[in-house]
């Protein structure tokens, strides 16, 4: 579970990807992400390649242009057809969600000095077309363990972007590895949960604390 915690949090500065909520379960990890399609529009070539390069293996002809050397007009499209292949990829949950599941597959196989599939399946993926829906699935996937009673209070659940966020709330921050909460209207901010921090930790304690009957665990 730190494996994973680590790496998706590791791929969200890498990717044009922003995790907003997580929890790594025993057998399951729930995420919620936001694509930066400005963000990946925004970055230059050099940029797009050094982002992928710390995922990939560069080619010879990528190195060439990081490093500035001359390039003919066909090694230029060549390049640039890479780097769009690219762009849009780093702005891919899908690819996201593959370079996850297979680094920890094969540092898993390696550790238990085996081969074979590591993951059951493939990953679901739901779209939140509102901040409705944003608000329920952030702290449906915040109060995973409660509910699953392997935590009795947010704060308790490891591996979490709930308790990550209130021990920084507890110094007056927030993480610089989740997306920020950046209020209703967003205050200063282009970007950003489009609630107040305060606000949000409020919803998941009420909602912990009621009971579900399709659900075992409560916030005591």
């Amino acid at each position: 579970r730190d494996w994973v915690e680590k790496k998706l949090l590791q791929l969200g500065r890498i990717f044009c990807i922003d995790v907003c909520a997580y929890a790594v379960m025993s057998n399951h990890t729930h995420l919620v992400l936001h694509i930066d399609i400005a963000k990946a529009n925004r970055l230059n070539n050099k940029a797009i390649l050094i982002r992928w390069h710390k995922l990939f293996k560069s080619t010879f002809l990528c190195q060439q242009f990081l490093n500035g050397e001359l390039l003919t007009k066909a090694e230029l499209s060549a390049i640039n057809a890479r780097v769009n292949l690219y762009r849009e990829r780093l702005s891919s949950i899908s690819w996201f969600m593959r370079v996850l599941n297979e680094s920890i597959a094969r540092k898993a196989n390696q550790e238990d000095e085996c081969k074979g599939r590591f993951w059951e399946g493939r990953f679901k993926s739901q779209a939140l077309l509102d901040e409705e829906a944003l608000a329920a699935c952030l702290a449906y996937v915040d109060l995973n363990p409660v509910r699953a009673k392997a935590a009795d209070l947010p704060e308790q659940s490891d591996y979490t972007s709930i308790k990550t966020r209130i021990e920084s709330a507890q110094n007056n921050k927030q993480p610089k590895s989740l997306m920020r909460f950046a209020g209703k209207p967003r205050k200063h901010m282009p970007k950003g949960l489009p609630y107040e921090l305060k606000t949000y930790l409020q919803l998941v304690d009420w909602t912990g604390r009621s009971i579900r009957e399709d659900k075992p665990g409560k916030i005591p």
